[in-house]
């Protein structure tokens, strides 16, 4: 997380980042899963990661990236299709452990894809949005937030 904007003193970034917090943990809970075998608890954890992203991918899909289209599309654009990317693995898992042998690997490697696009956000998007989101659009976000919720793993900003 970075600490030089100050964009994690405003109550969205900062949800937005608690729930990358807890998807970092999870995904680590994940990763040792898979290196010790225990397919079975990687899927739960995928299903952790999926439930943890679904309120975030909502925020950021239906507010912040909108928002910020104009300026950094191109970027965006690739950020919506990293979250495509991260929702087809995750749905792999939603009805229980995936038997394609391949799943595996392919967790590890949307993982690392998950990893990055975190770091992307969050060095790059969330300060630019504080330069970018009008009071009305970031009125839209805590509108949504407040509309999708948050999953009970994440700690509210108050928490923090």
């Amino acid at each position: 997380m970075c600490g030089y904007c100050g964009c994690q003193e405003l109550a969205a970034i900062a949800e937005l980042t608690a729930e990358h917090d807890a998807v970092v943990t999870l995904s680590g809970q994940v990763r040792r899963a898979l290196a010790t075998g225990d397919l079975d608890a990687a899927a739960d954890g995928a299903r952790s990661i999926g439930a943890v992203m679904t309120p975030h991918t909502a925020v950021e899909e239906g507010a912040l990236f909108p928002a910020m289209e104009g300026e950094f599309g191109e970027h965006v654009q690739r950020l919506l299709g990293e979250h495509r990317l991260v929702e087809a693995v995750l749905a792999e898992s939603v009805e229980g452990t995936p038997t394609d042998p391949t799943w595996p690997q392919r967790m590890g490697e949307m993982l690392d894809l998950l990893r990055e696009h975190i770091l992307k956000e969050e060095d790059g998007v969330f300060p630019a949005a504080l330069t970018v989101l009008e009071p009305a659009q970031w009125e839209r976000m805590a509108t949504l937030r407040a509309q999708v919720g948050t999953h009970a793993l994440v700690a509210t900003s108050a928490d923090r």
